[in-house]
């Protein structure tokens, strides 16, 4: 069982929007896990194989318990049987209780459409009727959270970074056919200009703001969180 799971696009996106909490949750003693939609084959930059590699770096400083990869297509997966199945069978494989997934609108339009289809496949996940390809037992993880990608999202929630936030940047620099090398003769993207890292530092720091701390990683939710304490906020 994975206590935590988050599902990425792409690899990288769950890297640049939702790394620090994965090691934050990892270090109190929870399992974490990041299952990757695509292999980010269409992206500018890289190849599949590269991010292939660049992907299980990342999962090593991450520490994380599990780290797979679907391949459902960049660019072309959609809200179909066959890839809510796919998805559905993972859900119940893990187990997880927290699920994260991509944004609910943003730059990339593939991002907004695996926050869809990961969304759904979570619900059809609890049906006792719906059969996955190894016959698992329903499983439907008791959160949902999105992760805040390119584009600003007002968060419903925030999670404190401060201590991991060094750990972070060194899981996203795994990727390093993505991001900026001034040896590099690929063309340039969005995320591969100088100044990136100072942008994510920035938005970093924008979350903090809300959590009062130096940085966070901010998430909106689908539906109200059910909570039996208020103790956490005292």
């Amino acid at each position: 069982m994975i206590d935590i799971l988050a599902f990425a696009a792409h690899p990288d996106d769950a890297e640049l929007s939702c790394a620090g909490t994965l090691i934050a949750q990892k270090k109190k003693g929870y399992k974490t896990g990041i299952i990757d939609l695509t292999r980010g084959e269409l992206g500018t930059r890289g190849t599949a194989e590269t991010r292939d590699q660049e992907a299980q770096i990342s999962a090593a400083i991450l520490d994380l318990d599990v780290r797979e990869n679907l391949d459902l297509g960049d660019g072309f997966f959609e809200e179909s049987k066959e890839h809510l199945i796919a998805i559905i069978g993972v859900i119940r494989k893990y187990k997880p209780k927290i699920l994260l997934a991509n944004a609910i609108r943003d730059r990339h339009p593939d991002h907004a459409r695996a926050a869809k289809l990961v969304e759904r496949a979570a619900f059809l996940s609890g049906l006792v009727k719906i059969k996955d390809e190894y016959n698992q037992k329903p499983h439907r993880p008791k959160i949902i959270l999105h992760y805040i990608q390119d584009r600003w999202i007002e968060p419903d929630i925030v999670v404190d970074i401060t201590k991991h936030y060094t750990q972070k940047i060194e899981a996203i620099k795994a990727f390093k056919t993505q991001f900026f090398d001034p040896k590099s003769s690929e063309p340039e993207t969005p995320i591969s200009a100088s100044n990136f890292f100072a942008y994510l530092e920035g938005r970093a720091r924008e979350f903090g703001r809300y959590a009062q701390t130096d940085f966070a990683e901010g998430f909106t939710k689908s539906k109200a969180l059910p909570i039996d304490d208020l103790s956490h906020f005292l």
